[in-house]
Parts: C-alpha cells; structure tokens; sequence
C-alpha cells in the first residue's frame, strides 16, 4: 500500500434504545473460552459506482449500527473480565478513514501485511482484556468511492457463523422493513453454562500454547476455483462423500506434510485440527441457528506414516474427525463428565517436538459475501496478513465471490511456505495471490 490510511474521526455508536437492567451482565459460555485469540478481523470490500455519495454510506452505516445494536445490546459494552461483559451501552467504537488510491488500485496487488491498517485496532492485545470495546468497526473511502468495513469483534462473543448472523441483520436494519431483522437467540450459555468457572481457558492456554513455534511467519493466498476443487473430489473413496471443505483441508495437510519432509528429509508425525460448528449437532438445533457466541468444537486427526500418505487416505481422516463431532458429543460437553472429557480431548492436541501441525477453519457458506448494505455486495472478503516471530500454521478457508472457489489463506514458517510453493500439484490446482478483482479468471 503506496499510501498511508488518514484517520478522519473516532466515536462511540451508541445502541437506539437502552439495554434493560435485567441484560446488564453478559455471561459468557464454556465454550466462548476455547477462543484464544481477542478477536477474527474481518474486512469487506465494496467497489463505487452506485450513485450514494460516500459521506451519505457512512451515515447510514452508522444510524443502522445504532439501530442494530439494540438487538446485539452485548457488543455495546465493554469487556468486564474473562467470564463476562459490562451491557453498559458505552457503545460500539467506529472509525473513519481514507485512503487516497483506488480500491482497483489496491485489489490489483494487495499487500497482505497492509490489511491490518482496515482494521479499528490491534487484532492482537498487548494487555488485560478489562474494559475494551467489544466491537470495534472502521469504515475506509477509496479514492474512487469504494469502500473497506473492518470488523474487530470479540471472539469471545461472536463465532463465524454468529458474526454471519449479526451482518445479516446489520445490512437487514438498512432497508425499511427493518422490524422485520433477525433477532439473535442467546441460548449459548444455558447450553453450555461456565459455572463462572475458567478451567477450561486454563486447558485451552496450555493446549494453544504448544502449538506456537518460533520461527518467521508468512500468510500466502490460494485459490482452487470449482474444477479444482472437483479434481480433489474425485480422489477421495466412493464411501467418503467429501465435502469441498474437507478435501481442501485434507490436500493442503498433504501438502503441508510433503513440504516439512522436503525441510527436514523425513516424515514428520502431523496432526491436524477443524474447528467444527455445533448448531447442527444439537438436538433441536433448529432453535439455535442464530445462536450468538461460540458454538464450536476441535475436531483432530493425526498421520505417523514414513511414507508419503495416499490423499484419499486423509480426507478419510479429516472426514473421520469431523464426523466424530456428533449429537452424542455435545451430550458429553454438556453432561457432568465434560471435564474429563475435555482433558482426554486436549492432551491428544498438545503437541510434542518433532510433531507437524495444521490449523483449519472455514469461512464457507457462512454468508459474509451475502452483506449487502443497500449498495452491492462485496467485491472481496479478506482476513489479513500475519508476520512475526512465532509460527502457528493456519489455515482459514473461505468462498470466492462467485462462491463456487475457495480461497485458503495460510500462514506457515517462511522456510515451509518456500517448499509448499514447490509443490507441483498445489501449483497447478491453485492461483498464489491472484487480484481479488479476477478471482473466477484462473486455472
């Protein structure tokens, strides 16, 4: 990025109506202590050329914020402690910002390491928790008109699928109908109550701990559009019926495996992790579609072989874990075993020196390319570029714009990502860093 991102304004958006005293405290659920990291930026991309004058967007973003955020009365307030939130309607805090290139200037080439300055804040918090914004929003003008909405919102609060939910029901309050929104269901906690108790951030610490490594990190973009991802389909056994998700994450574990071999010259032992959303794996789960909070569990798969392993073999495996994260599992989480439970869970995820490791998420079908505020959909929807001298490999899978690709953001030590480069079947199923403006234009 040639140019640097002038700061016009900063203020607090305060929700329409005030939060009744009953839903002053937010508590949040044992499973919203499973996230490490303070929040998931997330930054989307809207070209000009609708007519709307920029200064009229942000208003309106604005005022619809206000409106929205009557509904979502927690991400009003500020972060109490590591149990809960301050509903003290103190408001959403909201940047404004320039940028004096085009947004085509930018997509042409982006610069991952420049996304962060789209963002609010820091995404990575150098002190207590206690008292931050738990929302954070920048709106950013292109030259041109177009624009960039950052969001920093507590992980602590928010899943992917509830941030899909809350942007959903942010870009609904826009339109006139807006009585009509999507009203949030707070059933989290009841699910899944903590006890105001924080063992399991204390297992979680410990586990997300050893998965760290020194080194230096890169974050590198690839993108497999459908024939691709069709090809990697196909390999996987009659019996699998693989997802597009699944057999992604499975080839790039491959290829993740084939690259530390080429490092070290042997196999390593690999393990990898999938965070897997538990609204479909909970009896009546048809009440908690729009569930706000963190309704996810760590699915894990390992692979000891000396050989090079067959990639048909680990999307048996990735398909193996994930399918073990079932109905009966989330009875364990919420049964009077889950402690043990948790610690047999964690112990098998702590790893030892020499082990590889790959972290996967996914963004898929959770509708972030859907957010609609009156003026088109997004043109791009981007994390951000990860730099730095410790090294987790991380993986976060999302959908194209056209939603028929999936776009792999990976951050991995620099001398692994150099040989994962090399990979000739990565090479010619996948475009490295494509422009965001001709995603459908590649292999």
């Amino acid at each position: 990025m040639a140019s640097t991102v002038e700061i016009v304004r900063k203020e607090t958006i305060k929700p329409s109506s005030p939060t009744s005293p009953h839903s002053k405290n937010f508590k949040f659920s044992l499973l919203d202590q499973l996230m490490p990291c303070p929040y998931a930026p997330l930054v989307l991309f809207y070209p000009s050329g609708d007519g709307l004058d920029t200064v009229g967007k942000v208003n309106l973003l604005k005022s619809s914020l206000s409106k929205i955020l009557t509904h979502f009365y927690m991400l009003a307030g500020k972060m109490k402690d590591d149990l809960s939130i301050d509903c003290n309607d103190e408001g959403a805090y909201f940047v404004e910002a320039r940028l004096n290139i085009s947004l085509n200037d930018f997509l042409c080439r982006p610069d991952l390491l420049q996304i962060h300055k789209f963002l609010p804040c820091e995404v990575v918090l150098k002190g207590p928790i206690e008292g931050t914004f738990v929302s954070n929003f920048q709106v950013t003008v292109f030259e041109c008109g177009g624009l960039a909405i950052g969001l920093c919102i507590s992980h602590k609060v928010l899943d992917g699928h509830a941030l899909g939910t809350f942007l959903k029901a942010w870009c609904s309050s826009m339109a006139s109908e807006a009585e009509n929104l999507m009203v949030p269901d707070f059933s989290a906690y009841s699910l899944f109550p903590s006890d105001d108790d924080l063992w399991l951030r204390d297992s979680t610490n410990v586990m997300w701990g050893s998965l760290f490594k020194p080194g230096k990190c890169i974050t590198k973009r690839f993108l497999f559009n459908a024939s691709s991802i069709a090809k990697l389909k196909a390999q996987a056994t009659l019996k699998s019926r693989i997802t597009r998700v699944e057999a992604v994450s499975a080839f790039l574990w491959r290829c993740t495996i084939t690259a530390s071999k080429n490092r070290h010259g042997f196999h390593r032992p690999s393990l990898i992790t999938h965070l897997v959303n538990l609204r479909r794996r909970i009896v009546s789960s048809s009440l908690y579609e729009k569930s706000i909070g963190n309704l996810l569990w760590i699915a894990s798969a390992k692979c000891n072989s000396e050989h090079e392993p067959e990639l048909y073999h680990l999307m048996n495996e990735v398909k193996g874990a994930i399918s073990k994260v079932d109905y009966k599992l989330t009875d364990r989480l919420r049964g009077n075993e889950r402690k043990s439970m948790v610690t047999e869970s964690f112990k098998e995820l702590t790893i030892l020196d020499g082990t590889d490791y790959l972290s996967c998420t996914s963004w898929c079908k959770l509708g972030f390319y859907e957010a609609d505020f009156g003026w088109g959909k997004p043109i791009w929807v981007s994390s951000y570029g990860i730099g730095g001298t410790m090294v987790m490999n991380f993986v976060i899978l999302n959908d194209t714009s056209c939603g028929e690709g999936i776009e792999a953001w990976i951050t991995l030590d620099e001398q692994d990502m150099s040989f994962l480069q090399q990979d000739p079947e990565l090479v010619s199923l996948t475009s490295i860093d494509p422009s965001p403006l001709h995603l459908t234009e590649h292999p």
